[in-house]
């Protein structure tokens, strides 16, 4: 229990989806589907990527780590309520829901800072190709992976350490299908001041900041491209950074949509449904967004499938 709380607090409320009954089945079944798809399609790529050594690149690299963070981030939030619904329970514990949070605000703020390295990276490979591998040498990947890492860890540290020292009066039913930090804030029974001024700087800091570098990299790309002469270079440099383009705009759309669809409408419920769209499917759609039309991801799954299958062969022998 967090020093400040006047409340003895034991648990709390997760209103989900619906409370219908008849309901409960389709969910189950619709958020089990998406969340297998989301770690067997991410697994399929770190394992990928490790296994060719061709990838063994800073650009693989960031997406091996991206899926890893897609896999954590989804793993955060959707077993609970798979297995709340199995239980027909809604209740989660106050200790559960501040580690979700703290779990949720780390690894969704990872995402958001490794797509802007990401971006970086795109803007060397593209603006300086040259000298790609000097400037993305692996103690600099490692470097921004790691500030990325102690970042995310701090925020989520002092913002989960404020929520502690909030006091719980009456009101533990929460309209959401996970414990997010706005409907944790909003169901204290004391000044939220404090809280809200640290959302709101973060927000600005860690979401913000890497938005505008993304912005600030492809304005440069959009720069280079043009400079090319033919039309073939064009589509090549463009076509490095497609993908990540691609992910970059799914994850950004969907956020600033539930953020923005939330602040018009005033529904809880409304939100907690359309915050599935940047917790759930963009961690599922990234696999294929960066497979689909990726040549190097193709071969070094058929590679991986290749080698699967002579080990089972040999093994059945």
């Amino acid at each position: 229990m967090g020093p400040g709380n006047d409340t003895l607090i034991s648990e709390f409320l997760l209103l989900g989806f619906s409370e219908e009954p008849a309901l409960q089945p389709l969910i189950f079944g619709l958020f089990l589907s998406m969340y297998l798809i989301t770690v067997f399609g991410n697994l399929l790529i770190i394992l990928a990527v490790s296994s060719d050594s061709h990838l063994h690149t800073p650009m693989y690299f960031f997406l091996s780590n991206l899926s890893l963070v897609d896999i954590c981030f989804t793993s955060t939030t959707v077993p609970k309520m798979l297995w709340n619904i199995q239980i027909q329970s809604r209740v989660i514990t106050y200790e559960g829901c501040i580690i979700q949070m703290y779990f949720f605000l780390l690894f969704g703020g990872l995402d958001d800072l490794l797509l802007a390295v990401m971006a970086y990276d795109r803007y060397v490979a593209i603006c300086h190709p040259l000298h790609y591998m000097v400037i993305m040498n692996s103690r600099l990947c490692g470097l921004l992976l790691l500030v990325s890492w102690i970042m995310n860890v701090l925020n989520s540290l002092v913002q989960t350490l404020i929520v502690l020292q909030l006091p719980f009066c009456t009101d533990f039913e929460i309209p959401h299908y996970f414990c997010e930090l706005n409907q944790m804030v909003q169901l204290a029974c004391s000044d939220t001041f404090l809280n809200n001024m640290v959302m709101y700087f973060v927000s600005v800091l860690l979401a913000g900041g890497p938005l505008a570098g993304i912005i600030y990299s492809y304005s440069k790309i959009v720069s280079s491209i043009r400079a090319i002469p033919s039309a073939q270079g064009k589509y090549k440099a463009f076509s490095i950074c497609a993908s990540h383009l691609s992910a970059v705009s799914l994850f950004y759309v969907t956020v600033l949509g539930v953020y923005l669809s939330s602040a018009a409408t005033h529904s809880s419920h409304s939100s907690a449904a359309a915050s599935v769209l940047y917790t759930v499917v963009t961690p599922m759609l990234n696999p294929f967004i960066y497979s689909l039309r990726n040549k190097d991801i193709k071969r070094a799954l058929r590679r991986f499938y290749g080698m699967a299958g002579t080990k089972g062969a040999i093994i059945l022998k």
